[in-house]
């Protein structure tokens, strides 16, 4: 099994045992966490976005300490998965400040957009859910492979960008609302998209192989790294789609 998200990869379930039945992860159970990592996700989230309207838009230092702390979580569960009960919750409320600043932003650019974004997010989640249930979409080896090398060369261009950008220089077409960056962001959403897809898959196999139970947040966590990651691409394409009117 292979998953594009580096939170749930191939080698998740390699050193893992078929645990005590009434130990072992369920699907059930992973979605009951996974609505408790997003509540918490929100909390973080609002908390964030009343400060942007209450200071003026000074925000600046909770999506540092949102950004920073959520990825040096995200690392720790991906290395030590038993962790993802505490480490998991500790990330989706640092994630939710640094999406709640950065939705407010937004937001006070281009009025409307959040709600759009959350509602194209969860809408894309139900109906590849609905996809992936109904076996509409078929999970092979090669459709893995394909997602985790879009995926990493996604991730390699932002890298790039980033590192570029210390030095006065960028991508253009990144950032670009330019019918090209507009595409891009189309291919980055589709990807994102269909890693939650590679999610489903990594959550019902670690059911079937019977898991430990602490499982469960380790899939909710993956999926909540998804979601984010979904809806940060659709508020982008929206804000340039937007900035073209």
């Amino acid at each position: 099994m292979r998953s594009a998200n580096p939170a749930l990869n191939n080698k998740t379930f390699a050193h893992l045992y078929s645990a005590p039945i009434e130990n072992r992860m369920t699907i059930q159970g992973t979605v009951n966490k996974t609505f408790f990592l997003l509540g918490l996700l929100l909390i973080g989230a609002f908390y964030t976005w009343n400060q942007f309207y209450l200071s003026g838009g000074q925000v600046g230092g909770y999506m540092a300490v949102g950004g920073i702390a959520s990825f040096v979580l995200a690392m720790v569960t991906i290395f030590k998965p038993t962790l993802a009960p505490i480490t998991g919750s500790l990330y989706a409320a640092a994630k939710g400040l640094l999406l709640g600043a950065v939705s407010a932003m937004f937001e006070a650019r281009y009025p409307g957009i959040v709600i759009q974004a959350v509602l194209l997010t969860f809408c894309t989640l139900f109906a590849l859910l609905i996809a992936y249930k109904s076996r509409l979409i078929e999970v092979t080896e090669n459709f893995k492979l394909g997602i985790a090398a879009a995926t990493g060369g996604i991730f390699m261009l932002y890298l790039v960008s980033f590192i570029m950008s210390f030095f006065g220089m960028s991508l253009g077409f990144i950032h670009s609302s330019s019918p090209i960056g507009i595409g891009f962001s189309l291919i980055v959403v589709v990807v994102a998209a269909l890693n939650l897809v590679m999610d489903f898959d990594f959550i019902e196999n670690g059911a079937e192989r019977g898991a430990p139970k602490y499982m469960e947040w380790y899939g909710a966590f993956g999926l909540i790294v998804t979601l984010a990651w979904l809806y940060l691409e659709m508020l982008r394409l929206l804000a340039k789609l937007n900035s073209r009117r």
